[in-house]
């Protein structure tokens, strides 16, 4: 699929393949729409929609400063460009918490909802642990990205996949440092809010690694308690990039669910 642009500056991909209702991915801080390769891959007989969030990948960040409005926003000017009435959404990590976000305002456009590696409520030690990584992160270098690589994706992976690391690693490595910086910003100070949680109106999976050190499956089963249309599903083996690393699993139980909710 080739890369496209609308008229805001957002980069995407669209696989049209039929009438049925569009896929919509969402990827993490510091990563572009490539990282949801397996999965359009596995999905090939659907329509799905890949875009680089703002600041990231090919998409422009032209703001001193960003917040979840703003990407919102840039999901909902992409959907009504592309004339797509009802999406199944589906948000990783950063794009989690954008698509809590946007299905909070609206949950009529979507047909489903997956908040795939979110975070949700976390300890006073695990802001901690996040702001110290947001200072390392400012002086940008490759420490950072290692350990970074080192958390989302399983020591035995990277050593038989070493491809699969370069790819990532250059991802994160091509990154406008101050874009990423304020959208890392906006993650690391992320405040939840359970009044906006309650406001989704739509059937929801949440899913995350069993192995995931940021966004725990505690988190996850806590988060499903305040989403009233909500089920949590762990990913056995699972680390952050478990949509990687265990892609097998990842996909067969995504499909499932948007199966059940297909119109």
């Amino acid at each position: 699929m080739s890369d496209k642009v609308d008229s805001y500056g957002t980069c995407y991909s669209l696989n049209k393949v039929n009438e049925k209702n569009t896929i919509v991915f969402v990827h993490g801080v510091g990563l572009s729409k490539e990282i949801w390769d397996p999965q359009i891959n596995f999905l090939k007989d659907y329509n799905t929609l890949t875009y680089d969030l703002l600041g990231h990948g090919k998409t422009p960040l032209k703001k001193s400063k960003v917040d979840f409005e703003d990407f919102s926003k840039q999901l909902l000017k992409l959907i009504k460009e592309l004339n797509l009435d009802k999406i199944h959404l589906v948000g990783f990590s950063l794009g989690a918490l954008i698509a809590r976000h946007f299905a909070s305002e609206h949950s009529d456009k979507l047909n489903s909802l997956i908040i795939h590696g979110s975070i949700y409520k976390r300890t006073e030690e695990q802001k901690r642990v996040v702001k110290n990584r947001f200072e390392v992160a400012k002086m940008n270098k490759p420490a950072s990205k290692k350990a970074a690589l080192r958390r989302w994706l399983s020591d035995e992976f990277t050593e038989k996949n070493p491809e699969i690391y370069k790819k990532i690693y250059s991802i994160l490595e091509k990154n406008n440092r101050l874009d990423f910086l304020k959208c890392y910003e906006v993650f690391v100070n992320y405040v939840d809010d359970d009044n906006m949680l309650k406001k989704i109106d739509v059937n929801t999976l949440i899913t995350t690694g069993e192995n995931d050190v940021g966004s725990t499956p505690e988190m996850s089963k806590n988060l499903s308690k305040m989403i009233p249309k909500s089920k949590f599903i762990e990913i056995k083996k699972g680390k952050h990039l478990c949509s990687i690393e265990c892609a097998d699993d990842v996909n067969m139980t995504f499909k499932k669910f948007i199966d059940q909710h297909n119109d």
